[in-house]
């Protein structure tokens, strides 16, 4: 009798083992990550469109197309706000499956743009303006897969951050482009074919700004999102 009880009172035991254990814990919200960075990237878009309509020191605030590598701009901030983003997630006990994957497909997913827009002539893409801009979007969205892959937890969330980041660019170059406003925001591509002010918009904004520029920042900010992790490990330690 007391063998058939114990085994009765064991039984419960084993089948409570057989669960799944949790993996630990899930890790902030990304909308509590991703508020201050894009508010911060917000007053940097302002700063940069009042330097260019007050005509600022054009190391600064350049207007020529593209920007011109000015200093003042949110390209600069990825590098920044992708550590930050990966020394939060470490402090939250959120690890990326390996370091080597977490920086060696960002690092990849960078090659995938230059080799498309180089192999585009050779297949007959990209013979215009908009044909090549049709081409850096199809790699930016190439970009995006392989650097999300790279470290999902990380990924999430400098996809919600670069979203926030670009949707108020886009709203500033419509109005520079109907304004013309003789910025960087409205001032078309070298090349670029004379087109109504909406599908210029189209073409040199919102295609480019929510696929390229998308890109860029997943996948550079993954990239110091990996050594923002590693720092804050080595730190723990």
């Amino acid at each position: 009798m007391v063998g058939r009880r114990s085994l009765r009172a064991g039984a419960p035991r084993s089948r409570r083992s057989a669960r799944p254990r949790p993996r630990g814990p899930s890790g902030p919200p990304v909308l509590s990550l991703v508020l201050v960075p894009a508010a911060a990237t917000l007053a940097v878009t302002l700063l940069r469109l009042a330097g260019e309509l007050l005509e600022w020191d054009p190391r600064f605030f350049s207007r020529a197309p593209g920007g011109g590598l000015a200093v003042v701009g949110i390209a600069w901030l990825v590098p920044v706000v992708g550590l930050h983003f990966g020394h939060r997630l470490a402090r939250a006990e959120q690890s990326p499956a390996s370091l080597a994957r977490a920086a060696g497909l960002p690092l990849a997913a960078l090659v995938v743009p230059p080799i498309l827009a180089l192999l585009a002539p050779r297949l007959g893409l990209g013979g215009s303006a908009t044909g090549y801009l049709v081409v850096w979007a199809v790699a930016a969205v190439l970009t995006v897969i392989v650097a999300f892959a790279a470290w999902p937890a990380l990924g999430r969330v400098l996809l919600a951050y670069a979203v926030l980041a670009r949707v108020p660019v886009v709203a500033v170059m419509w109005a520079a482009i109907r304004g013309a406003w003789r910025t960087h925001y409205d001032a078309p591509p070298p090349g670029f074919p004379s087109v109504t002010p909406t599908l210029r918009w189209m073409w040199t904004g919102v295609l480019p700004q929510l696929t390229i520029w998308i890109a860029w920042t997943v996948a550079v900010g993954a990239l110091f999102g990996a050594l923002g992790w590693y720092l804050a490990s080595r730190h723990d330690r």
